[in-house]
């Protein structure tokens, strides 16, 4: 379904947009950053701290990293709650992801991973290559989100094209 380098490709796009989107966001204030603006995780800050909460738990199930400070979905819009702790644990987690990627043994993606949902409250067993796809589906879904607050609130991040990433 997925190969190697295509997960490599996408570590390193995951890692690019946040960068622009967390120095868009540095660039407004505190209270812009966690103003409710209608979205589903309220606000940009909420959002932000949402997106590393769904790579912390992927990872997790997919390589045994710690799992998030925060237990529920719910919870992860605001397990956070420092600008300056969740940009560093965001720029950390980018290097973890980052690591896994380069390492990944293609005989991985091969098979299923069964894991247990507390959203669902039950086990789901999937293709590994599906879930690395939904893994990266998931950030750009809401980083897409946060993009459009950002821009509402009048930052400016960088272009989010795939195509246009610096080395690829």
């Amino acid at each position: 379904m997925i190969t190697l380098g295509h997960v490599a490709t996408m570590a390193r796009y995951n890692q690019w947009q946040n960068r622009s989107l967390y120095t868009a966001a540095g660039g407004l204030t505190d209270e812009a950053r966690k103003q409710d603006r209608g979205a589903f995780f309220k606000s940009i800050h909420g959002t932000l701290c949402h997106i590393l909460f769904g790579d912390q738990i992927w990872l997790h199930r997919f390589s045994g990293t710690p799992a998030p400070k925060a237990k529920s979905i719910a919870e992860s819009a605001t397990a956070i709650a420092d600008w300056a702790d969740l940009k560093a644990e965001r720029a950390r987690f980018d290097e973890v992801i980052l690591d896994w990627a380069d390492k990944l043994d293609p005989q991985w993606l091969e098979g299923d991973l069964t894991w247990r949902s507390a959203a669902y409250n039950r086990d789901f067993t999937k293709p590994k290559g599906l879930l690395v796809t939904h893994f990266y589906n998931h950030q750009t879904h809401h980083r897409g989100q946060a993009h459009a607050m950002l821009t509402a609130a009048g930052a400016k991040p960088e272009d989010t094209d795939l195509c246009f990433m610096p080395g690829l």
